[in-house]
């Protein structure tokens, strides 16, 4: 019964993205796309040259059906960032199938986060430098093939490997796909935009559980991988006809100095802090990490801001609307991913729930996300974003707070009416805000906002998953060791009571105590979570729409 619910899950998921892949259609397809009016054409250097050079691009003078470039732009981010959701369920099957310890075995996934953490820094160098279709082209090829690696490995340093040329090209999708639609788009329609974008970012992080979870429980987990390159090669096919967006090239100074800053400081401080939520914060791998990514972003921030060229434009940060929905954005983040982990843990390692039944709750939330994207766009276009944030974040600090009350009996359904309308709530601030932040940046500064929004993003979310993690596991051994004390305290009534229970009846005691204090330290994190809902809903009164700036 659960494979029938999860096809109709499927069939649903791709209703949704076609019915939002037709709209753009519908809308955009009657005017000649944006992108060729707001930009000149790729990679024409010189006047000389223009007749000959075009970079792959369609004539200067054909409209460019923008819808079809998105639809392929959407179907890459949506594959990339459902590779990111899957490893959790699949990475015990891999362990065991490659013998390897699970202290190795989370390389897979720390790799990965760290190889996407250092390229998006430099993203809006790269795209400057070759353009959207090149490296649109450069980095679905990048990934397909780290794909196949993987499908096909049958050793760990293999499958790492694969891994890790997977990275480079999921690394580099999301701000380059940012940074098409705020280019396609004018100010005033981006609120739409961004939401349609959305659908890909929302959704996949929920079938990733779900599916993943299917195969685990019906085939070998390279099933995915091989599953990833297959779409990896049908989206490059799409690439090669349909995408041809115009981006003006300019040739910015390979910074080497600044790439090594940005490497290091970023790489240390995701893995710092992706290290904590496993190992205890004194560990030397966690104070390593932190004290190498504090001290080298300090570097970098020094070198981009004296070189006259900067890497990364840290400039963006004098705008105070983009500032500061950026500070919002990270505490929603720190909330969402410590939710995501949270609530597995609880559904399966404490209800006995199967991974399959545990992404199928997750999935619904994602489907009302997916189709409130475009709809919250268009609010925000009408509206501007303070209401919508507040709103969203009243919703969302509601939600997160019922889950504060999970008890061993919880119903499945309680929890995910809940869940739907966290999911609701998220859906009104988490593409709105970000586009009302970058409307107050000018044209050529957006490659910069996108990949700083990006990179700080991914930093939050390592922060909010070590910290809630830590939260879960302290008070969890806190309510354990209160639980214990009660039962060896001295009294003699109770001592009599448990000495009859004999050592079976003990253990299965000390069994639901440790059950239950799980539940409580999980409480415990999620309530950690409202606070962070909070802030950030005190923090969203200070919002405004930006005037939209128009500077090139």
């Amino acid at each position: 019964m659960s494979q029938f619910y999860l096809l109709g899950y499927f069939v649903i998921c791709v209703i949704v993205i076609a019915l939002m892949n037709s709209f753009i259609l519908k809308k955009k397809n009657k005017a000649t796309s944006k992108i060729g009016e707001v930009v000149a054409t790729e990679n024409l250097p010189t006047t000389a040259q223009s007749n000959n050079v075009n970079d792959g691009a369609a004539p200067a003078q054909k409209p460019i059906k923008v819808g079809k470039i998105l639809f392929v732009l959407m179907f890459g981010m949506f594959i990339a960032i459902l590779n990111q959701t899957v490893m959790n369920v699949l990475l015990p099957l891999i362990m065991n199938d490659l013998n390897t310890s699970t202290t190795t075995a989370q390389w897979l996934i720390t790799g990965f986060m760290l190889v996407n953490g250092m390229l998006i820094p430099i993203s809006a160098f790269l795209i400057e430098r070759y353009g959207f279709r090149k490296l649109f082209i450069t980095a679905m090829i990048s990934f397909t093939i780290g794909s196949l690696i993987c499908a096909l490995s049958s050793s760990f340093p293999v499958m790492m490997f694969g891994r890790v040329v997977q990275a480079i090209g999921a690394g580099i999708l999301m701000p380059l796909g940012m940074n098409v639609f705020m280019t396609a788009f004018p100010p005033e329609k981006r609120g739409t935009a961004m939401g349609t974008m959305g659908i890909a970012m929302i959704l996949a992080p929920a079938i990733g559980p779900t599916l993943s979870g299917w195969i685990v429980e019906s085939y070998h987990w390279n099933v995915m991988f091989y599953g990833m390159f297959a779409l990896g090669i049908i989206n490059l096919l799409f690439a090669t006809a349909w995408f041809h967006p115009k981006k003006e090239l300019s040739n910015p100074a390979f910074d080497l100095q600044g790439i090594l800053y940005s490497s290091i400081g970023f790489g240390g401080l995701l893995y710092g802090f992706s290290e904590a939520g496993s190992k205890d914060w004194s560990s030397p791998q966690v104070v390593i990490g932190l004290v190498l990514g504090v001290v080298f972003l300090a570097l970098f921030t020094w070198r981009q801001l004296t070189v006259e060229k900067p890497l990364l434009e840290l400039r963006v940060l004098k705008y105070d609307i983009y500032t500061l929905t950026l500070i919002i954005n990270s505490i929603v983040t720190m909330a969402l991913f410590g939710a995501m982990l949270l609530l597995p843990i609880y559904l399966q390692s404490i209800r006995g729930f199967t991974p399959l039944e545990s992404g199928l709750l997750l999935l619904p939330g994602a489907l009302i996300m997916g189709l409130m994207g475009p709809i919250a766009g268009k609010l925000f276009d009408k509206y501007g974003i303070r209401i919508l944030a507040i709103v969203g974040l009243s919703i969302t600090a509601y939600a997160t707070y019922e889950f504060t009350k999970l008890t061993g009996e919880t119903p499945y359904s309680h929890i995910l009416v809940i869940y739907i309308l966290r999911s609701f709530g998220m859906s009104l601030i988490m593409m709105p805000i970000m586009t009302a932040g970058m409307n107050q940046l000018p044209q050529h500064l957006i490659a910069h906002g996108t990949a700083l929004s990006n990179t700080i993003r991914q930093v939050a979310g390592s922060i909010g998953t070590a910290v809630l993690v830590t939260i879960m596991t302290q008070q969890t051994t806190e309510h354990l060791s209160n639980y214990t004390n009660a039962l060896t305290t001295n009294n003699a009534f109770l001592n009599s009571q448990l000495s009859q229970l004999g050592s079976s009846g003990i253990m299965s005691l000390y069994s639901k105590a440790i059950s239950t204090s799980t539940i409580n330290g999980i409480n415990d994190a999620f309530l950690f979570a409202t606070l962070l809902g909070l802030v950030a809903l005190l923090l969203s009164f200070f919002l405004r729409t930006p005037k939209i700036n128009r500077e090139k």
